[in-house]
């Protein structure tokens, strides 16, 4: 089956764990996305500027950087929804990353099916409304 068109979007994965970062990236291209691996705070902050994607999955605990630290230096770069990736379970972290610019939250492990429709759920909303049709 063919993706739509609307399915082509741009997503950026900053994510240290080399396996759960090629797991995500499969089912994103599976969905008909087009993913960007970066495995560090800085490959992931020039990535974004570079390409600009549609959406950025962000870790919050990343060898060189804090995600949340990480999720700010976007926001000014990038107006891009961002989905932070966690396995941080004090909701004051999430708070924090939320507060940070990120528009929502997965907490690890998570279901591949669940991260997916949250993606979609995001750019949904983020996509601009269609003109009212007029009779």
């Amino acid at each position: 089956m063919q993706p739509s068109s609307e399915q082509r979007h741009k997503v950026l994965v900053i994510e240290d764990s080399v396996e759960l970062a090629e797991a995500i990236a499969k089912a994103l291209s599976g969905a008909g996305y087009t993913p960007r691996v970066a495995f560090t705070a800085g490959e992931g902050l020039r990535a974004a500027a570079e390409e600009m994607p549609d959406l950025i999955l962000l870790d919050l605990m990343l060898p060189d950087g804090n995600g949340v630290d990480v999720c700010r230096r976007l926001r000014e770069v990038t107006s891009a929804p961002i989905i932070i990736l966690t396995a941080v379970t004090a909701e004051e972290e999430r708070v924090r990353g939320l507060e940070a610019g990120a528009d929502d939250y997965v907490t690890k492990p998570f279901n591949m099916r669940e991260l997916l429709a949250r993606v979609k759920a995001v750019l949904r909303r983020r996509a601009p409304a269609e003109a009212p049709v007029h009779p």
